[in-house]
């Protein structure tokens, strides 16, 4: 087991971390294909990807978004810099922007986003319903946050999974702990996903609409 690069997996940095994007943006591509699949998108939709990593969702959502926008965010400056990279052209346009932050403090205004995605990532968030609070306040009434995880919370998989859950101090949750958590966030018509002979799970949640605002 190679400590240095599991490390990286949670905030990749330098040439370790620039290799370890192209790895997962090849490995994790059909983990996105089965989730993008479950995700009703229109082609003037505002979409954000939290944790967008080397930025293919971004390229992938930019493409079926003629109409629309998407942004990227990303906490790790190499995962930033692939992502720009990645989707230059469509940057140019004014079609994508990606910016390095964080979803614990997301830099957008109140009901902003059609869409918030969040591949492989919700594992490494410092607080998870609070941070589910700062991703509900940034969607439209009515926006749509899906979760897609590799990994889901059942015993065998946190056995399987031990090492490193310690090394990176990640959280793999279940089914019932990913639902309670958005419920708790505010998030309602929460729908679970498993993909058969799998681990993942993906998570469908809507926020509520509200009476006197305008979208």
């Amino acid at each position: 087991m190679d400590k240095k690069l599991i490390v990286n997996a949670c905030k990749p940095e330098g040439e370790l971390g620039s290799k370890l994007l192209e790895k997962m943006n090849k490995s994790h591509e059909d983990l996105a294909l089965w989730g993008v699949s479950h995700l009703s998108i229109n082609d003037n939709d505002i979409i954000l990807d939290i944790g967008c990593g080397g930025g293919v969702n971004v390229k992938r959502f930019n493409e079926m978004t003629p109409n629309g926008k998407v942004y990227g965010l990303d906490y790790s400056e190499v995962s930033v810099k692939k992502s720009i990279h990645l989707n230059e052209s469509a940057i140019k346009e004014g079609k994508v922007e990606i910016i390095q932050g964080s979803v614990s403090k997301l830099p957008f205004e109140n009901n902003t986003f059609n869409i918030a995605t969040c591949f492989e990532t919700v594992y490494f968030w410092s607080d998870f319903v609070e941070d589910l609070k700062e991703v509900n306040r940034v969607l439209k009434p009515g926006g749509i946050i899906f979760i897609c995880n590799e990994a889901v919370g059942e015993e065998y998989v946190l056995e399987k999974m031990k090492k490193y859950i310690e090394i990176l101090d990640m959280n793999i949750y279940s089914e019932k702990e990913l639902r309670f958590a958005l419920f708790n966030a505010g998030f309602t018509d929460i729908e679970t996903l498993r993909k058969e002979n799998t681990d993942w799970v993906s998570v469908l949640a809507c926020k509520k609409y509200m009476k006197n605002i305008r979208i």
